[in-house]
């Protein structure tokens, strides 16, 4: 008597993740559709031999979009969109591994593994000069107005000058990272008549202005670490007259006329003068001929 007995594989067995959770550093400067984790290192196995199906989730809200995987097949996770360190700096995401597609009616055995990623700030970003206002939602672009001062001609000044709406200073906007920056004169001082601190931004002069003409300086502030990031400032100094006297009014009392019942806007008469305007003059002995 020969008995064929035929063993049915059930579908009694879990998919296994070589690991249930794993952790990954990212830089924020990675390049779209690069690799996060490797097929190898999320591929899971079935001991029933099944075809592995799979999904991903993120369980951190704000962070949907940023990762995926290569199919529903191939658990390989890469980036699927640009990171912004300001945006978010970690998240989780769970991987589901089922041994049937999502929707079947058959009964499906499932594992999940986790896969914390965290976000490394880079250097992104070039020098913002202070104050400044951002041009966009994000805040990713901060644009300063240009700075402005004044100096005396002929007339050098021994200290830093005064500046509005403050004095040069920027800043490395990645803030974590916040690389040391410098400062240089690149632009509107072809008679050497100023210097910026390299280091602190200071403005001072190296000698006179003679011309009444003003000044728009380019300041440039550039990272030590890489010259290629950069920003320009606009700086003006307008060259002035010095004041040294108070204006003051030729006579110290004014009397003036006005008959009753004249029209809004009429002149007022100098008292004694009838038929002239009364005037009332100011003078400055800095300005001799006006």
């Amino acid at each position: 008597l020969e008995i064929l007995v035929t063993i049915l594989n059930m579908n009694d067995n879990n998919p296994v993740f070589k690991q249930t959770n794993l952790t990954k550093v990212v830089p924020e400067d990675t390049k779209v559709n690069a690799t996060i984790v490797a097929r190898e290192d999320l591929s899971a196995s079935d001991a029933d031999l099944d075809t592995i199906f799979y999904e991903l989730t993120t369980i951190v809200a704000g962070t949907d979009g940023y990762f995926a995987i290569k199919g529903v097949n191939n658990p390989e996770i890469y980036l699927q969109k640009t990171l912004d360190y300001e945006k978010f700096n970690s998240t989780t995401l769970v991987l589901y591994a089922r041994d049937r597609p999502v929707g079947s009616t058959d009964t499906t055995n499932t594992a999940t593994t986790t896969i914390n990623i965290f976000i490394e700030e880079a250097d992104t970003k070039p020098p913002w000069f202070l104050p400044c206002t951002f041009i966009n939602t994000d805040k990713s672009i901060c644009i300063s107005s240009p700075y402005t001062g004044r100096v005396n001609i002929s007339e050098m000044s021994t200290e830093p000058l005064i500046l509005e709406p403050g004095p040069i200073y920027a800043i490395d906007p990645d803030y974590t990272l916040n690389e040391k920056i410098v400062y240089s004169i690149v632009g509107g001082d072809t008679d050497k008549v100023f210097s910026v601190d390299a280091d602190t931004g200071n403005l001072t002069m190296n000698k006179l202005a003679t011309s009444p003409d003003s000044y728009l300086l380019q300041v440039m502030a550039t990272q030590v670490n890489n010259i290629q990031k950069y920003s320009i400032a606009s700086v003006e100094i307008k060259v002035i007259n010095k004041s040294n006297h108070a204006p003051y009014f030729e006579s110290r009392i004014y009397n003036g006329t006005v008959s009753v019942g004249v029209a809004p806007r009429s002149f007022v008469l100098q008292a004694g003068h009838l038929s002239s305007p009364l005037m009332i003059t100011a003078a400055d002995d800095d300005f001799p001929n006006v």
